[in-house]
C-alpha cells in the first residue's frame, strides 16, 4: 500500500485523553442581569446573547423578534440586481430558453430546483444541467456552455459557483450568450466577465444579506423577479422551505435574513406543500414532527441530500425537489436514503484508513531508535491514498480536524496511473483555508473554497511542494497552543441551574447554528457515576454534582464518537449542550458532550505510602467544600468532604457506597495522605 502522509504535529499523539484548549467567554454578570430582566430570560441565556453581541436589551428584543426589523430592499444592496431581472424577464417574453447551472452540494442542487420552480410558475422555459463531480468537478465549464448553445439556451444562470470560471464564461459571451452568476464563494482577484454577478461578497458588510449562502441569492432573484413581473402569488411558500433546507445545509451563518427566513422554513418544514419534502421526512423518521429544528437538517435531511451529489447523480435530487408526484417524490427519497447508507460506510472506512496511517507516522516517529525527529513542526496534516472515493474524502477531513484539532488536506488519486490527486481541505478557526490554497496556487490546478473549507487539484508530481509550501504557511499563522481541538464555551451552569424550563427558554434563541451557535455550558468538578461504549465508538455516562446544601443532581450524558477515550477520569470539569430525550412519553433532560477536562480546581496531586501501599491523593476546591480524593492500586477511591463524617468508596466505576470516616481503617489512610500533603506543601 502507497503510504502519503505527512508529519502532523506532536498534538497528535494516539489519543488516550482528550486534549483540548477551551476558550471560555468572559462572564459580564450585569449587563446579562439588565438583558435577562429585560427578556424573561435566565441569565445563563442573556450571557448567551452578549457572547454573539448582543450588548443592549433593544439589540436583544430585536435578535428574539428578527421579523421585526425593517429590511433594506435587495435592490439597492445588490449593484447588479436590477440588470439581472432586466435580462431575465427579456429572455422570458422573448420565449427563449433560461439554462441554470447548479452544483452537486446541498446548497447548489437546492438552489437549482428553487430557480427551476420559480422561473417555470413565471412562464419561463428551463433547462439545467450540473456537472459531474467524479470527471468533471466543480462549476461550470466548457462542454456544458457549449450543450446550452446547442440547445439554443439564450441566457445562462449559474448558481453557487461560477465566481471564477472565467474560461466558460468568456466562451459562452462569446457565442452570444448572456450570463448571470448567481455565487456566494469568495471573490477572485479578477470577476469573470458576466454580464452580471449577484454575490454577497460583493456587497457592504453590514448588509443583512451579506451572509446568504448560494439558494439564498437564488431566492432573493425568483421573489425581485416575481415582484417586478407583479406575479409574487404564483411562487407561494414552497421556495421558502428550499432556501431553509439549502441554508442550513451549507453550513450559512444563522444571522442577517438567514436567521429570520430560516426562523420562518423551519415551521413550514413539517407540514410541506412539497411531495419531494414530505417524502424525504417520511424516509428519515421525521414524520409527525411538531416542529424542525436546524439539527434535524443538518443530520437528517441534508446529509440524505448531499450524499447524491456526493456519490451518484444529482438529477435524483432535483427531481425529488421539483416533482408534485407524491409516487416519484418517494421513489426519489428512497433512493436518496440508500445512497446515504453507502456514504456512510464510506466514510467510516476511509476514517479508519486515514486514522490507522496518522497513528502510525506518529509511533514510528516516536519510538525510541526512529532515525528521524518526533513529527513536530508540521502543524498541518496532508494525507493521500489510493482507492478513496472523492466524493467522502471532505467529510473524513472534518473528522480527522476534530480528532486532531490541525488543519486536514486529505486527497485521492484520480487516475490508474496516479499521476493526478483530488482533494478536499477542513480547517480550524486560526487557519484560512482558501488563502492557503491561494498561496499554493502556482502548484495547483483548480482551486476553491473559503475560510473553513475548500477544494483543490494537483499534479501528483508537485505534492511534496505542496505539503512542503503548506507547512510554511501555518507557520505564518498558527502557533503550537493552536494545535488542540476548540472547544467554544458560553457560559459556566451548576448542575441545580438545569431544567427543561431552561432548555424550553433556549427556543428562544433558535436557530442556532453557524455563527449562531446552540448554548454551550460548562460545570466544574462533576463526577463520573458510571459510563459504558455504546454504538459505533460513543460513550454514555451518568454524571453527577453536588449543589451548596450537598444535595446530588445527576444527569444522563452522551459523547459521540468518544470511544477511544474511554474510560474518562472519575472527575471532570464538562463542556456540554442541552438536549432532551422522550421515553415512554416522559421528557428528560440529557448532556451531549463537547469538551472535558481534568477540574482545573485540583490543589495538588502526590503519590504516598501507607502500610506498604502506594496511594494517589488530589484535593479539590468544590461548591459545597474541599474534597479530598485518595486512589490505591486496585481502582478503590476514597471521596472525602471537609467536615462530613460520611465518605463515598467506588471501586472501578461500580456503584458507590457510603463509609465511616471514623473506622481505623479509612481514618489512619486519610491521616497519611494529609501528612503527605503537608510535608509537600511544605518544601
Amino acid at each position: 500500500m502507497i503510504k502519503q502522509i505527512s508529519s502532523p504535529p506532536a498534538s497528535t499523539a494516539s489519543p488516550k485523553w482528550l486534549d483540548q484548549r477551551w476558550h471560555i467567554a468572559v462572564p459580564q454578570v450585569e449587563q446579562a442581569a439588565a438583558i435577562a430582566q429585560a427578556t424573561n430570560l435566565s441569565p445563563l441565556l442573556a450571557q448567551v446573547l452578549l457572547n454573539r453581541g448582543i450588548e443592549s436589551s433593544a439589540q436583544a428584543q430585536q435578535f428574539l423578534n428578527p421579523e421585526l426589523e425593517s429590511l433594506p430592499s435587495p435592490l439597492d444592496d445588490f449593484p447588479d440586481l436590477p440588470l439581472s431581472l432586466e435580462l431575465l424577464i427579456n429572455t422570458i417574453n422573448r420565449r427563449q430558453k433560461i439554462a441554470i447551472c447548479g452544483d452537486y452540494d446541498a446548497d447548489g442542487m437546492t438552489s437549482t430546483a428553487l430557480l427551476i420552480r420559480a422561473l417555470r410558475a413565471l412562464g419561463a422555459r428551463v433547462d439545467y444541467a450540473i456537472p459531474s463531480r467524479m470527471s468533471e468537478g466543480y462549476g461550470i465549464n466548457q462542454r456544458i456552455v457549449e450543450e446550452f448553445y446547442d440547445d439554443g439556451v439564450g441566457l445562462i444562470l449559474t448558481v453557487d459557483n461560477g465566481i471564477a470560471a472565467h474560461a466558460p464564461i468568456a466562451r459562452a459571451r462569446e457565442l452570444g450568450l448572456a450570463v448571470i452568476v448567481t455565487d456566494h464563494h469568495d471573490i477572485p482577484p479578477e470577476l469573470p466577465d458576466a454580464n452580471a454577478i449577484l454575490n454577497p461578497k460583493l456587497i457592504a458588510e453590514t448588509s443583512p444579506y451579506r451572509g446568504v449562502a448560494g439558494v439564498g441569492v437564488a431566492y432573493i432573484l425568483a421573489i425581485a423577479l416575481a415582484q417586478s413581473m407583479g406575479k409574487t402569488h404564483e411562487l407561494g411558500n414552497s421556495l421558502l422551505e428550499l432556501f431553509t433546507l439549502g441554508t442550513i445545509a451549507d453550513l450559512a451563518p444563522l444571522t442577517g435574513v438567514n436567521r429570520r427566513w430560516v426562523r420562518q422554513g423551519l415551521q413550514l418544514l413539517p407540514k410541506s406543500k412539497l411531495a419531494g419534502v414530505q417524502a424525504l421526512i417520511q424516509v428519515t423518521g421525521l414524520s409527525g414532527a411538531r416542529q424542525m429544528k436546524p439539527e434535524a437538517i443538518g443530520f437528517r435531511l441534508g446529509p440524505r441530500i448531499n450524499a447524491v451529489g456526493r456519490l451518484a447523480d444529482p438529477q435524483i435530487v432535483i427531481e425529488l425537489l421539483t416533482t408534485d408526484d407524491p409516487g416519484t417524490a418517494l421513489e426519489r427519497a428512497m433512493q436518496c436514503e440508500q445512497i446515504n447508507q453507502q456514504r456512510q460506510k464510506l466514510c467510516e472506512q476511509i476514517e479508519l484508513e486515514a486514522i490507522a496511517l496518522v497513528e502510525d507516522v506518529i509511533n514510528r516517529a516516536n519510538h525510541p531508535a526512529a532515525d528521524f525527529a518526533p513529527p513536530t513542526t508540521g502543524r498541518v496534516l496532508v494525507i493521500v491514498q489510493p482507492d478513496w472515493h472523492h466524493g467522502v474524502i471532505g467529510i473524513v477531513a472534518s473528522r480527522l480536524v476534530e480528532r486532531y484539532g490541525v488543519p486536514v488536506f486529505i486527497g485521492t488519486y484520480e487516475d490508474e496511473e496516479r499521476t493526478h490527486i483530488r482533494g478536499s481541505a477542513r480547517s480550524i478557526p486560526e487557519f484560512n483555508v482558501f488563502d492557503a490554497l491561494q498561496f499554493c496556487h502556482d502548484l495547483l490546478g483548480k482551486f476553491g473554497g473559503h475560510r473553513a473549507a475548500g477544494g483543490f487539484s494537483l499534479e501528483a508530481a508537485n505534492l511534496d511542494s505542496l505539503r512542503s509550501r503548506l507547512q510554511t504557511f501555518a507557520h505564518q499563522c498558527l502557533q503550537p497552543e493552536h494545535l488542540k481541538p476548540l472547544v467554544t464555551i458560553d457560559t459556566q451552569a451548576a448542575f441545580d441551574q438545569l431544567d427543561l424550563s431552561l432548555f424550553a427558554q433556549i427556543d428562544a434563541l433558535h436557530p442556532c447554528g453557524i455563527d449562531n451557535p446552540d448554548p454551550v455550558f460548562w460545570s466544574a468538578n462533576v463526577r463520573v457515576i458510571e459510563q459504558k461504549r455504546i454504538g459505533k465508538g460513543h460513550i454514555k455516562l451518568t454524571v453527577s454534582q453536588d449543589d451548596a446544601s450537598g444535595k446530588e443532581r445527576r444527569f444522563t450524558a452522551i459523547a459521540w464518537r468518544w470511544g477511544d477515550y474511554y474510560p474518562l477520569p472519575n472527575y471532570l470539569d464538562v463542556a456540554y449542550r442541552l438536549r432532551t430525550n422522550e421515553w415512554n412519553g416522559e421528557i428528560s433532560l440529557e448532556l451531549e458532550l463537547i469538551g472535558v477536562r481534568r477540574p482545573i480546581a485540583i490543589q495538588t496531586s502526590i503519590e504516598f505510602q501507607h502500610e506498604e501501599r502506594v496511594y494517589n491523593c488530589e484535593v479539590l476546591h468544590h461548591i459545597s467544600g474541599e474534597q479530598l480524593i485518595i486512589r490505591n492500586d486496585q481502582g478503590k477511591e476514597l471521596l472525602v468532604q471537609r467536615g462530613q463524617k460520611m465518605a463515598t468508596m467506588t471501586q472501578n466505576q461500580g456503584k458507590p457506597t457510603q463509609v465511616n470516616v471514623c473506622e481505623p481503617r479509612y481514618y489512619n489512610v486519610i491521616k497519611a495522605a494529609l501528612n503527605a500533603l503537608e510535608r509537600t506543601n511544605s518544601l
